[in-house]
C-alpha cells in the first residue's frame, strides 16, 4: 500500500460534558497538527498516490471551517463532544467527501482510504481511519 501525508494545523475553543473531561468540560482552546494520509494500492498513471498540491488545498479548506471557531457554537456539533477522535472522523469524512467530488483530481478517484490523525501535544493523538 502507498501512502502519502499532508499536514497543517488548526484553533479550536470547546468544552465537553461529562465528568470525564475534568476542567476540559469548561471552554478551552485547542491547537491539533492534523495529517491526512491518503492510501493506494497502485500507483495512478502519474506515478503518484494523489496529487500534494490539490490534497494540501483541501486539507487547508476542510479545516477552514473548524479553524478560529468555538465548536460549541456550531451547528454540525449541537450536542456532541467534539473530542480529538470525533474532529478526526469529521475531517476525514470530509476530505472523502471532496475526493468524491473531484476536487482531488481525477486520479484520486482511484485511492482505497484516508486516514487523518490530530496531534494534541508531542505526546498524545488521535486518528481515524475510512475507506474510500
Amino acid at each position: 500500500m502507498f501512502s502519502v501525508t499532508v499536514r497543517d494545523h488548526m484553533m479550536v475553543a470547546h468544552s465537553f460534558r461529562g465528568e470525564v473531561f475534568g476542567p476540559a468540560q469548561r471552554l478551552h482552546g485547542a491547537t491539533f497538527v492534523v495529517d491526512a494520509t491518503f492510501r493506494r494500492a497502485e500507483l495512478d498513471d502519474d506515478g503518484i498516490v494523489v496529487d500534494i498540491g490539490l490534497a494540501t488545498e483541501q486539507l487547508k479548506a476542510v479545516l477552514a471551517e473548524l479553524n478560529y471557531r468555538n465548536l460549541d457554537d456550531e451547528p454540525a456539533f449541537a450536542g456532541v463532544n467534539t473530542t480529538t477522535e470525533v474532529l478526526a472522523r469529521t475531517i476525514a469524512d470530509r476530505l472523502a467527501d471532496a475526493v468524491h467530488a473531484g476536487r482531488l483530481g481525477e486520479g484520486a478517484r482511484g485511492l482505497a482510504g484516508i486516514t487523518v490523525t490530530l496531534h494534541e501535544s508531542h505526546i498524545a493523538w488521535a486518528s481515524y481511519e475510512r475507506s474510500l
